[in-house]
């Protein structure tokens, strides 16, 4: 049986994200079996630390320090976080998979949460209220996309799709941000 996960402030659900699954591997940072190997991305010289990390190991960033590795880009939200959010982000929160490079979003001061690679079904559940206008006025406002194309964006996203919606929650006011990708 495996232990608890432990928790991450900026990334409270990496096994619903996809960004840690369950496994049997050692870990190799602490060398050991704890039933949950993280998947996302690992930015480090070494290059054969992919699903070799337990979530334990980048919670209390001994992963980080060992391997000199950071999990996160955080530079766009450098200048608006403390610089301890900043590292916490970086180097003790999992990252998230995405075709490019993924970057934080922030607000009121603080890193949002991660929440998931959204599809348009979780924007219309009751779960994440609001969420489909937030990434609708996103796309129009933001993003620069025509309404047409902005709606037919959002009703294709499926987990699968070419395109992506990679939500984000202000952990102070509850407003959702998306990082977003195209084809």
């Amino acid at each position: 049986m495996s232990e608890a996960l432990p928790v991450f402030r900026y990334h409270p659900d990496p096994v619903r994200s996809g960004s840690v699954e369950k496994s049997q591997k050692t870990c190799k940072c602490c060398g050991q079996k704890r039933g949950f190997v993280y998947v996302g991305p690992v930015y480090a010289e070494a290059d054969d630390l992919d699903e070799a990390i337990c979530p334990w190991c980048i919670a209390d960033g001994s992963a980080a320090a060992k391997f000199d590795a950071y999990f996160n880009n955080v530079d766009e939200i450098v200048g608006e976080v403390p610089e301890p959010v900043q590292e916490e982000v970086e180097k003790r929160t999992p990252g998230f998979i995405t075709l490019q490079e993924g970057e934080w979003c922030a607000c009121c001061g603080d890193a949002m949460a991660f929440i998931m690679r959204a599809s348009e079904k979780d924007l219309l559940s009751r779960e994440f209220p609001k969420s489909r206008s937030a990434l609708m006025i996103q796309l129009l406002t933001v993003e620069k996309v025509s309404s047409p194309d902005a709606a037919e964006f959002v009703m294709t996203l499926t987990k699968d799709s070419d395109h992506s919606a990679y939500m984000f929650c202000c952990l102070k006011c509850g407003k959702y941000q998306f990082q977003v990708e195209y084809p």
